[in-house]
């Protein structure tokens, strides 16, 4: 029976030093591609940065112009509310405006009947009447002034003539015509009669 056959080694430096010249230059090639593919990837996480760094500040921006509308929104139904509110408060004024000169003839009516001595029941009827007003008028916020004995207030009263008197000077002698407020505006200003010292009026 025949021996199988056995190839033998050479001994050849120059394949030797060949071969281990392909594995260093597959080694340097793979080694090379890694490092490419590391630097790629790197530089694909740096870019991943700035674009989310990019996005924390647009949403930082428009979270800040959110909160801007939001509180320019919520001031201005604050603003609408507290118009409404008085425009509601104040309603009733022009009304009441136009109301005053009929209650201010009840008061003449009252006066003259006192000045010619009558109490009957017609004068009690007409003085129920102007009180029934002046509590609807109060309902609504409209009140009477109480002038007389008050130190003038251009604000509150106007002024139709002067008179020499002892009081201090500049106080409200007399109502000719009752001013009334809303709430706490003028309504109509009371017309009214204002002290000056007597020596000022003879003097002149």
């Amino acid at each position: 029976m025949s021996e199988p056959h056995k190839t033998k080694k050479t001994n050849n430096p120059g394949a030797d030093g060949m071969e281990d010249a392909v594995r260093n230059s597959g080694a340097q090639a793979e080694s090379s591609a890694e490092a490419d593919a590391a630097t790629a990837v790197l530089d694909d996480l740096e870019a991943l940065k700035q674009r989310a760094a990019t996005l924390e500040q647009e949403r930082n921006d428009f979270r800040g112009l959110l909160q801007l509308t939001r509180a320019d929104f919520e001031n201005y139904q604050k603003r609408a509310q507290r118009d409404i509110a008085q425009e509601r408060r104040y309603a009733h004024g022009p009304l009441a405006l136009d109301l005053l000169p009929i209650f201010d003839n009840f008061g003449r009516a009252l006066a003259a009947a006192g000045q010619a001595g009558e109490s009957g029941p017609l004068v009690q009827g007409v003085a129920m009447i102007q009180n029934q007003v002046l509590d609807i008028l109060k309902r609504h916020g409209i009140t009477r002034m109480e002038a007389r004995g008050q130190p003038f207030d251009p604000n509150l009263h106007q002024a139709v003539m002067q008179q020499p008197s002892d009081k201090p000077a500049n106080t409200v002698l007399d109502v000719l015509e009752n001013g009334f407020m809303i709430h706490d505006r003028v309504l109509r200003p009371a017309r009214v009669i204002v002290s000056v010292p007597a020596q000022a009026e003879t003097s002149k």
